[in-house]
């Protein structure tokens, strides 16, 4: 693509209004700005769309957004002849542009004749899932960058099963999409005339209610919350996010009495300033919620990322410090404690599976045959576990349990087919409960786990390469790893080597390596679907946690001294 004449055109463009063209004046000294606004279109990827907000057919804008919508209209409309009264739901985040984002969309999907469900405000994504599937709606949409920095926002498209498009639906709307390249040619209907026709609908309370009627569906121990509520202290923060209302809601009907809010975190704020960074997989995000629980000797600490479908938790260690779990600790012990508590009770169906990504710890494959449980591994990204379930479930085989991936995802139950922070929230509390009641921590409930199946450490590094360049430099890394690879790493040979480029395991294929190394050890390369960053995973075991911990290290510190030579 001709940066400069596209980005001429624009300019010069009578359907652009002079809003849009001011800010692109605005760059005209700035070369490299201009290039990375229009060097392609956002990419409507197998997650949707993600970029920064701002005009150009690179970024964020109710352009690309309108594009997006208009080619997941018409494959909804070809898939299915009743699409466009069945409807599409619209969730959004509170970013910057999220509720315009959604109105664009509504109006666009309006123009098609599709009907529109969106709601009052923000809602977490989850509730999207879930409500796709409550409505029996032919597709979903959310609006949110997750927890990217504040500058970007994204689009993600949803199925009717409630799960983000799997890769065999994402290419069909993809080739929609890409085949629009006259902007002006999308329609949009105006906002009082949908609104006339009754082409968006609002939801009301009910929606709320049957959310949260089916989360609570999951709870596992209320007994045990009665217990130990009155001493029981719990330190929440939604990140200035969508979890607020839900998270809080759920814990209070579960029964837990002392939910404490981080005030300067508890409402929206769409540049979340607060944090550098509104993500639960990073400590610095847990700073004021630190604080608070040091006040008030609370016994956990959640946090939930702007969306709500990711959630971290913190809790004391064995020096008395507040310590953030990683999302493969808190997956083990919450993975321990749903087998454990539904294997107790008798609800433990029959065949049952857990599902998990390729890049998690294996101490959940130990952890689950425990309880005589299958463990389904898949690809990374939680659509990939919703495919695999529906696949299951279509298939009459295997009954979902559980499924989580160390990224800080958890799912429980089958109300929605995505990552969910207010199930994850709710049961994490709940498990700090029962570990309460035993007059444990939940490092204490974590060092139990490894005394039984072995100390894992893991890790996550993360190279970020920006613009066409830094896109270049990931292809030539994942290139060098294929061609060249390394045979061993501090001593320890390279034992195997899985490129799921090649298709393997009867999964899609994907840019994904997999290195195993005769101690027990691995690591993984995987180019990010959704920012412009490579990322490498670590995985070490050993008989203590100082063993594993220093395998981990000393593997970590030699494969990124390696990839950094290359860049």
């Amino acid at each position: 693509m001709d940066y400069m004449k596209v980005y001429n055109e624009w300019l010069s463009s009578s359907f652009f209004d002079e809003e849009v063209k001011e800010e692109l004046r605005s760059i005209a000294d700035n070369q490299k700005e201009i290039e990375d606004r229009f060097y392609r279109d956002l990419e409507f990827g197998t997650g949707g769309l993600r970029g920064v907000v701002g005009m150009g057919t690179n970024r964020m804008n109710k352009y690309t957004v309108r594009r997006a919508t208009y080619g997941l209209a018409q494959y909804i409309l070809e898939k299915d002849e009743r699409a466009a009264e069945r409807g599409v739901v619209i969730a959004h985040d509170n970013r910057n542009m999220s509720r315009e984002f959604t109105l664009e969309s509504a109006l666009t999907l309006a123009a098609c004749g599709i009907k529109t469900y969106i709601f009052d405000d923000l809602r977490p994504t989850p509730q999207l899932s879930f409500t796709v599937r409550n409505v029996s709606a032919a597709a979903g949409i959310v609006i949110t960058a997750s927890h990217n920095p504040p500058e970007y926002n994204g689009y993600k498209a949803y199925g009717e099963d409630g799960a983000q498009l799997n890769v065999e639906e994402s290419e069909l709307v993809i080739e929609k999409v890409n085949a629009i390249t006259d902007y002006s040619s999308i329609p949009v209907m105006d906002e009082e005339k949908a609104l006339e026709k009754g082409l968006i609908k609002i939801f009301g309370y009910k929606a709320d209610e049957d959310f949260i009627n089916a989360v609570r569906k999951q709870s596992l121990c209320e007994d045990i919350v009665r217990k130990v509520a009155d001493d029981l202290k719990i330190v929440f923060t939604p990140l200035h996010g969508t979890g607020n209302m839900p998270v809080r809601r759920i814990l209070k009907e579960v029964g837990f009495k002392h939910v404490l809010v981080v005030p300067e975190q508890e409402k929206p704020d769409s540049k979340f300033s607060t944090v550098e960074y509104p993500n639960p997989e990073d400590p610095a995000a847990f700073k004021l919620a630190i604080e608070l629980a040091k006040e008030n000797g609370a016994q956990i600490i959640i946090a939930t990322d702007p969306d709500c479908d990711r959630v971290g938790v913190a809790a004391r260690n064995k020096q008395g410090e507040y310590e953030l779990l990683t999302g493969n600790q808190t997956g083990a012990l919450l993975l321990d404690f749903v087998l454990r508590h539904i294997s107790g009770s008798g609800r433990m169906p029959a065949d049952p599976v857990v599902v998990k990504t390729i890049v998690t710890s294996r101490m959940g494959d130990k952890i689950a045959k425990e309880y005589g449980v299958d463990v389904a591994d898949t690809l990374t990204g939680f659509k990939f576990i919703a495919e695999m379930v529906k696949g299951f479930e279509d298939r009459g085989e295997k009954s979902f349990v559980f499924g989580y991936e160390e990224s800080y995802g958890y799912l429980a139950g089958d109300h929605a087919r995505d990552k969910d922070a207010v199930v994850a929230s709710m049961l994490a509390a709940e498990m700090a409960a029962y570990y309460y009641s035993r007059n444990k921590t939940l490092f204490e409930g974590l060092e139990e786990l490894y005394k039984k199946y072995g100390y894992f450490s893991d890790g996550l590094e993360n190279i970020t390469l920006k613009g066409r360049e830094g896109e270049e430099k990931i292809k030539d890394i994942m290139r060098s790893l294929r061609e060249e690879p390394m045979e061993s790493i501090n001593g320890a040979k390279v034992i195997g080597t899985k490129d799921y480029a090649q298709g393997l395991d009867g999964l899609p294929k994907s840019n994904v390596l997999i290195f195993d190394l005769d101690d027990g050890s691995w690591f993984a390369a995987r180019p990010s679907g959704t920012e412009p960053k490579i990322k490498f995973y670590f995985s070490a075991e050993g008989a203590s946690r100082e063993e594993s911990e220093s395998r981990l290290q000393k593997l970590s510190a030699a494969v990124m001294k390696h990839i950094i030579s290359m860049i």
